[in-house]
């Protein structure tokens, strides 16, 4: 599509007659006025009305080819998506043997609603760089921090239970964000500390890897790691399952692990619960911003220009000829 950056430039066609009509008024007048660009285009002896003629309409062309070359003509491209950088977002999520259980929903895994959930949540932070850590026994990169909001949602759709093994690591699955914090560096290093959040989703209590949690939390709290996390089940003290609730999940360490690096807990005991988290987690780390989108454009007034500086050589030549 065509475009002019300087539309306002097209204003300065009209000027050399102007120049031309203000000398012809003053001579009119009595009153010689010397316009050097107008002389050129001024009156000449009979016998050279041609050469006149044609230099007149060469400064015309010259003139026109100046002020398109002025107004900057432009030829915009389709418009390209332009990834932001706002937070850099990591999702934990547990896919050991227990997050096989079908007490979220009906027809459905604990895992399965979380894909659908954090799926969500996940398509709406456009600005931000996501990735995604699956864990078990031990962790795994699944999505490294990418603005591709579309192949991370993939990848977490595409995350089997059982696969990084039966058992639950969350501190190492907290080691290995902050790996990856330190392996893929902000360009806004002074402020990447405020916008570096790891969300960690578990259904268990940390009962193999390396690392503990609490001391995983430490080193994220010294990085500025804030870790929100979410225990998905209920404690089965007559919440909503009842006696049949998850006693495996091991809130306290989720709570210190929150607390110590400054974020917060949140219980999700089924799958509205789970969409009410990730709501809470929008407003306290709002997304950088929508989507923005830029048009390449490509500069045309080095042709008119060029042509102008071309035609002025003749010009100055016939010029010559017509003054002496």
């Amino acid at each position: 599509m065509m475009h002019v950056a300087w539309p306002w430039m097209a204003l300065l066609l009209p000027l050399p007659w102007l120049l031309y009509r203000l000398r012809a008024a003053a001579q009119s007048g009595g009153t010689a006025i010397y316009l050097p660009f107008v002389t050129a285009l001024g009156t000449a002896s009979a016998e050279r009305d041609s050469v006149r003629l044609g230099l007149r309409a060469l400064f015309v062309l010259i003139w026109i080819l100046l002020v398109a070359a002025a107004v900057r003509p432009q030829w915009l491209g389709d418009p390209l998506p332009v990834p932001t950088t706002g937070r850099r977002l990591m999702l934990a999520v547990d896919v050991s043997g227990s997050m096989e259980a079908q007490d979220m929903a009906n027809n459905a895994t604990r895992l399965q609603v979380v894909q659908a959930v954090a799926g969500n949540f996940i398509d709406g932070r456009r600005g931000d760089q996501v990735g995604l850590i699956i864990f078990g026994t031990q962790p795994y990169l699944q999505a490294p921090l990418s603005p591709d909001l579309a192949t991370v949602h993939r990848f977490l759709d595409e995350a089997a239970i059982g696969i990084a093994g039966q058992e639950t690591a969350i501190g190492d699955a907290i080691g290995l964000a902050l790996k990856r914090q330190r392996a893929e560096p902000n360009k806004d290093q002074q402020n990447a500390a405020n916008r570096s959040v790891l969300i960690l989703l578990t259904d268990g209590q940390s009962n193999a890897g390396a690392v503990p949690p609490l001391e995983a939390a430490k080193l994220a709290a010294q990085q500025g790691l804030r870790i929100y996390t979410i225990g998905v089940g209920a404690t089965g003290d007559g919440g909503f399952f009842g006696s049949f609730g998850n006693m495996d999940l091991d809130e306290d360490t989720l709570q210190a692990i929150a607390r110590i690096t400054g974020g917060r807990y949140f219980p999700a005991t089924d799958a509205n619960a789970l969409r009410e988290v990730y709501r809470e987690i929008d407003k306290l780390e709002p997304a950088a911003g929508r989507e923005q989108w830029w048009r390449p454009a490509d500069e045309w007034f080095r042709w008119p220009l060029g042509l102008a500086l071309l035609l002025s050589v003749p010009a100055l030549v016939l010029g010559t000829r017509t003054w002496t």
